[in-house]
């Protein structure tokens, strides 16, 4: 089994690793009505030279209806199977902020989604402060208010502080916690559909704005809004390393 990591050691301003990490460009809602456009690095997407990555959504200068952020992904670089996907993060905090990180199979180009398969390692947003989200979703339960998922409390924003997050996968299993405390756990006889999780996946670090999150209304005055990533770490994994697509995926999904 394998292990892969991101430190996000470098300095400031320069862009996340591109052996790694590439970037999903543009905007048309991403399925569910989000309000941002995503840019290519560094642009909103940064090391911060303290060992950590920021993602920042903000308001463009000049053009009130324009909000940029950034979704960072390994896909076509790096992709694993089973082990534990952990993350150490902290989120911004407002109306309308929706950070995550998640997971697709790599078969989507052929299949699609969600046949390929999402594993939503965590997602939080600033609607519900308190409240870290593990979901997943398949053939027969995808999409916002539709995935099979569990809501857990904190008790306290989790913007207040950086939290690890980590999913523990097995085959035929899958277990989410925040700062190693279990909160749901996941077998196929739970999912009412078909059980895509037991191929390769690729990691997706986003900040969205708005969508179709219930409660989660968009209020610009949330932004700037900034994402930290201080670490994410993949072991006891069977990963697999490939050299960087020549192209970057350019999305206008509706």
């Amino acid at each position: 089994m394998g292990t892969w990591s991101d430190d996000f050691a470098g300095p400031a301003g320069i862009a996340p690793d591109s052996s790694s990490w590439g970037a999903d460009l543009g905007g048309g809602g991403w399925g569910d009505a989000q309000e941002q456009f995503y840019t290519r690095p560094p642009a909103n997407a940064a090391l911060t030279g303290r060992g950590q990555l920021a993602i920042i959504a903000r308001s463009e200068p000049g053009a009130p209806s324009r909000i940029t952020s950034a979704r960072l992904t390994t896909q076509g670089r790096v992709a694993f199977r089973y082990g534990r996907i952990a993350a150490r993060i902290k989120v911004p905090m407002g109306a309308g902020v929706w950070p995550a990180l998640w997971m697709l199979g790599t078969d989507i180009d052929a299949v699609g989604w969600p046949r390929c398969g999402e594993i939503d390692v965590m997602e939080s947003v600033g609607g519900d402060p308190a409240a870290v989200y593990g979901t997943v979703h398949g053939p027969g339960y995808a999409g916002v208010g539709r995935g099979v998922g569990r809501r857990h409390t904190t008790g306290s924003p989790l913007s207040n502080d950086f939290h690890t997050y980590a999913v523990d996968w097995a085959p035929g299993s899958l277990t989410w916690h925040i700062d190693g405390e279990e909160f749901f756990h996941l077998t196929p006889a739970l999912v009412p559909g078909p059980w895509p999780f037991d191929h390769h996946f690729f990691l997706i670090l986003n900040l969205a704005f708005g969508g179709g999150w219930p409660g989660n209304d968009a209020d610009p005055s949330a932004l700037p809004a900034e994402m930290l990533v201080d670490w994410v770490r993949i072991t006891d994994s069977d990963v697999r390393s490939s050299s960087p697509p020549a192209v970057e995926r350019v999305s206008h999904a509706g």
